[in-house]
């Protein structure tokens, strides 16, 4: 319902009448959304007929602005000299943010506050205790694992729950599966942590179920994402688009890009185990450190590196 309202107004002037309208439509169109639910609408349903019973936005902030409707229809027939098509200047990036700015709400703010607080001090002493600086019984390290997960896990949940200036909220069933997802891989791999210091690395089996789980729910989540974005948001993107993506212009530059992915994270992953048994298991983060490195480097090259050998070329 907040994005069809927002598309609503995509045309209009968000001029301080124009936004207290808005935000009356707002609320009586909550307060029709839920007796349609009530009466057995879906909620895309409900929100739907809710706006159709709307009406003309156009003409209801013509009045709310103190204009007339043939006002309105003039200016918006009559473009201004200086702009082609009646469009107005283009409003910066920052000065759109400023104007659609959603702030945070206070409660959201200070459990995020308290929750990486508990995460920070988990993760810390989940470290300290993996090392012999301080000694902690290994189930103590596997609870402290869960608890690092556990609090990750509720900050992602809850944020993508909130408005933001950019998006709309996330359902709750998506948000609440995103946060366990993202909890369960923190857990996971902290719990493989546990395992390659303390535990038979047999157990290495079930941290690697974890994180496979985890990583399959997040990936199936995010195929299946649609837009979040606010339509000044999309307009946004829609225009730095124009201006060309070079994986969208040649899609063998795209391909081979995914090839070399493959391989760069594949080679890390088979050092992984080799660096453990050979080196020892402190070193066995280091290929995926550098594999993720080597990967932006590859992105940043492909992305950017083509636009000297464009210039070079259209100089000769």
């Amino acid at each position: 319902m907040h994005r069809l309202l927002d598309e609503a107004f995509a045309g209009i002037d968000p001029t301080p009448e124009a936004q207290d309208l808005k935000e009356e439509i707002r609320d009586k169109l909550l307060s029709r959304v839920a007796e349609l639910e009530v009466a057995g609408a879906s909620p895309a349903e409900a929100a739907r007929r809710a706006i159709g019973e709307l009406g003309d936005v156009r003409e209801l902030a013509a009045t709310a602005s103190g204009e007339s409707e043939g006002e309105a229809d003039a200016a918006d027939a009559t473009p201004p000299a200086s702009s082609p098509r009646g469009a107005r200047p283009a409003a910066s990036a920052a000065e759109l943010a400023e104007r659609h700015r959603v702030r945070p709400k206070p409660a959201f703010v200070v459990r995020t506050v308290l929750l990486a607080i508990v995460a920070a001090a988990a993760l810390v002493t989940l470290v300290l205790g993996l090392t012999p600086l301080l000694s902690l019984a290994t189930s103590l390290l596997i609870v402290i694992a869960a608890v690092l997960g556990l609090a990750i896990g509720v900050i992602t949940g809850d944020a993508l729950r909130q408005e933001t200036t950019t998006n709309y909220p996330l359902p709750t069933g998506r948000a609440l599966l995103f946060g366990t997802a993202t909890g369960l891989l923190v857990a996971g791999l902290g719990f493989a942590a546990v395992v390659a210091v303390r535990l038979d690395l047999v157990w290495l089996v079930l941290a690697a179920v974890l994180v496979i789980v985890a990583i399959a729910v997040l990936s199936a989540l995010g195929a299946t994402q649609t837009n979040r974005h606010k339509p000044w948001m999309v307009a946004m993107q829609r225009d730095a688009a124009r201006a060309g993506n070079r994986f969208e212009e040649d899609p063998a530059a795209a391909a081979r890009f995914g090839i070399y992915s493959a391989v760069i994270w594949l080679s890390a992953f088979a050092l992984v185990p080799v660096l453990g048994f050979t080196v020892g298991w402190w070193w066995a983060p280091l290929p995926i450190v550098g594999a993720f490195i080597v990967m932006m480097l590859v992105l940043a090259r492909m992305l950017f590196g083509h636009d000297t050998s464009r210039s070079a070329r259209s100089s000769r």
